[in-house]
């Protein structure tokens, strides 16, 4: 089966010398890799967040917010 392509970008994390040492180009291209990461998606990240605070306002409220839907579809149901 044949992969899909894709633009992702790719960061190869192993160094390709007999040596583990960083060489300055190395972390150069690091630095310019970490500074353009956040720049590329900050939008999407601020919407994980978002939904990561939503997620956790509902997670915790999620019986209380059931049981008052319930009680006031019953008492609808009730007065009707």
């Amino acid at each position: 089966m044949h992969r899909p392509i894709t633009t992702r970008h790719a960061c190869c994390t192993a160094t390709h010398s007999d040596s583990a040492k960083s060489t300055r180009a190395d972390l150069a291209a690091l630095g310019e890799h970490l500074n353009a990461c956040p720049q590329l998606h900050r939008h999407l990240l601020a919407l994980h967040g978002a939904t990561e605070v939503m997620k956790g306002f509902v997670a915790t409220r999620f019986m209380s917010t059931l049981l008052v839907f319930v009680l006031v579809i019953g008492l609808g149901a009730w007065i009707l």
